[in-house]
């Protein structure tokens, strides 16, 4: 496609070609590659009709797809934009034939907000996102493992079974700061590097999961006097904190196909607790049977025996419902700073 030196502004938006960025009151909105050479395309010549033809020449470059591909970058250009196909503001259909850019440009440039205030804006939207994904994976988990746990007819089953799902909250709560804090901090504002967003929740990944274990092993030292050898520290952590920080950046331009963008993560976070399980390290799951080994006077009485397959089958599920809903969390934030 050619190349477009100004900065296109309407509406609340303001499209960049040069530097390929979309912005609504100055936070940059994610579009994929295809959906904003579309949409560059179709702003630079607002007004006239944009032939499919054309879009599938100049923004496809030859590469064969459906006008239900066309259809589908279309719909993704509305969303981002906010627009209605029925009463259009900015993108109108024209029947059988193409697309028409409609939007009025300013004629004075308004001055955007200050970049570094979008992007913590951003930052925090996408750590806070990622933080409550996180948790609400750890109810589930907590729920799982309050069931799996609870003694086999004792009266404080129930108490026990909330305190797994507090503590299982919590610690997916402080890991999902963590990892997407990593993110978050690394990849503010550089969408087109796919090794910030990895490298990033891999170091906040270690970085957590290590200082998480030395309290943790210190806390219950100081307190009862004796602490499991083996429980999550820093090298889950980077294990997990890859998976989520490559399914985010995997999932990106993926709004026309939400169960991939969801899939994705989610299976990259089940290879990585399998993989955590099977060279001998270990999840909520073998953390509490730790704990069951280290305080057999404790309330805890696992329903299944502690097998290998077991808990690599744990392993997997935690990993799976961590890194799905984590990058879910941070997806659904909509900073549009990212990736």
């Amino acid at each position: 496609m050619k190349s477009h030196g100004s900065v296109l502004r309407f509406g609340d938006f303001a499209l960049d070609p040069a530097n390929r960025l979309l912005t609504r009151n100055g936070a940059p909105i994610e579009l994929g590659g295809r959906y904003l050479d579309a949409l560059v395309l179709l702003a630079s010549e607002p007004g006239r009709l944009i032939s499919k033809d054309r879009l599938h020449d100049e923004v496809w470059r030859g590469v064969p797809v459906t006008d239900e591909a066309l259809s589908q970058a279309i719909m993704a250009l509305r969303r981002a934009l906010g627009d209605d196909a029925a009463r259009p503001r900015f993108i109108e259909t024209v029947p059988r034939h193409g697309y028409r850019f409609i939007a009025e440009f300013e004629a004075a440039p308004r001055q955007p907000k200050s970049p570094s205030g979008a992007a913590s804006y951003a930052t925090l939207a996408l750590i806070g996102g990622g933080a409550l994904g996180a948790a609400g994976a750890g109810s589930i988990v907590g729920l799982l493992y309050g069931s799996l746990f609870a003694s086999d007819g004792a009266g404080n089953a129930l108490s026990l079974v909330l305190v797994l799902i507090c503590v299982s909250i919590l610690a997916a709560l402080v890991s999902g700061l963590g990892v997407a804090g990593g993110i978050g901090f690394l990849g503010s504002g550089r969408r087109s590097e796919w090794w910030r967003p990895v490298i990033g929740g891999a170091i906040g990944g270690l970085s957590l999961g290590g200082f998480a274990r030395l309290l943790g092993l210190d806390a219950l030292r100081l307190l009862v006097g004796n602490a499991p050898a083996q429980i999550a520290g820093a090298g889950e952590g980077l294990a997990i904190g890859l998976a989520v920080g490559t399914g985010l950046w995997l999932a990106r331009g993926l709004e026309s196909r939400p169960i991939v963008a969801l899939a994705t993560p989610t299976a990259l976070g089940a290879l990585a607790g399998l993989t955590i399980v099977a060279l001998g390290g270990t999840l909520m799951a073998g953390s509490l049977m730790a704990l069951v080994a280290s305080f057999p006077a404790a309330s805890l009485s696992p329903a299944l025996a502690p097998s290998g397959g077991w808990l690599l089958a744990s392993g997997a599920l935690e990993g799976a419902v961590f890194a799905g809903l984590t990058v879910t969390g941070m997806r659904m934030s909509r900073p549009r700073a990212f990736f």
